[in-house]
């Protein structure tokens, strides 16, 4: 599964900021924090995820790391994105 053509072209402004935002709206919590790496994990039915990010507050990533992060790790739907305001 991979987002829309649209959906791709809002994530390239997304920063480092905003999807840590995100996260915590979403219901991640944070776990040990480096200066420059913040990890989240989540539990749902009994099922752990964890991810992962190099912070810097206004740093953008390449789209198919987002693809990669939000789609295999948060398990978000474009949906969830809009649900999030992460894109339009």
């Amino acid at each position: 599964m991979a987002y829309s053509r649209a959906a791709r072209s809002q994530l390239k402004n997304v920063t480092a900021r905003e999807i840590i935002n995100a996260l915590r709206k979403d219901g991640w919590t944070e776990q040990v924090t480096r200066q420059a790496t913040r990890s989240f994990r989540k539990t749902r039915n009994g099922e752990s995820r964890y991810i992962t990010i190099q912070y810097h507050s206004r740093k953008t990533y390449n789209v198919g790391f987002l693809q990669k992060l939000l789609i295999g790790c948060a398990k978000w739907s474009e949906d969830d994105l809009k649900r999030l305001k992460l894109i339009r």
